[in-house]
């Protein structure tokens, strides 16, 4: 059984970015997962090891956002990374990362990069 689970905009206060107060000041950053894997045996088993705990899911997210890039094409590619080698069970993997209020100069929500597999 193919079974999609979502880890809706957690949330992260970091230091990415190629603007150099933007590694000083630092700003909000939302990431959002969306995973397919087979979670049939959780489903009748109720049990945590046969599904992907969520903890420890955030618990890499929230190390990756630790370590500063300048691209958020660059953090959502360790996020995505550091996730399949973790979790190799998982069949399709997409990563969101936003970079929210970026510096551009105007007004704008977010800047936003999905990387999927």
């Amino acid at each position: 059984m193919k079974t999609k689970m979502t880890l809706h905009n957690m949330h992260f206060y970091a230091f990415h970015g190629v603007m150099p107060h933007e590694r000083i000041v630092g700003g909000e950053y939302r990431v959002t997962l969306h995973l397919e894997a087979d979670f049939s045996a959780a489903c009748t088993s109720d049990q945590l090891e046969d599904t992907l705990n969520y903890a420890g899911l955030y618990d890499l997210v929230k190390s990756e956002m630790e370590t500063p890039s300048q691209l958020i094409e660059h953090l959502a590619g360790r996020i995505h990374t550091s996730i399949r080698e973790r979790y190799p069970q998982i069949a399709q993997l997409s990563v969101t990362v936003a970079k929210l209020d970026p510096p551009v100069g105007g007004r704008m929500e977010a800047a936003e990069i999905t990387l999927t597999s």
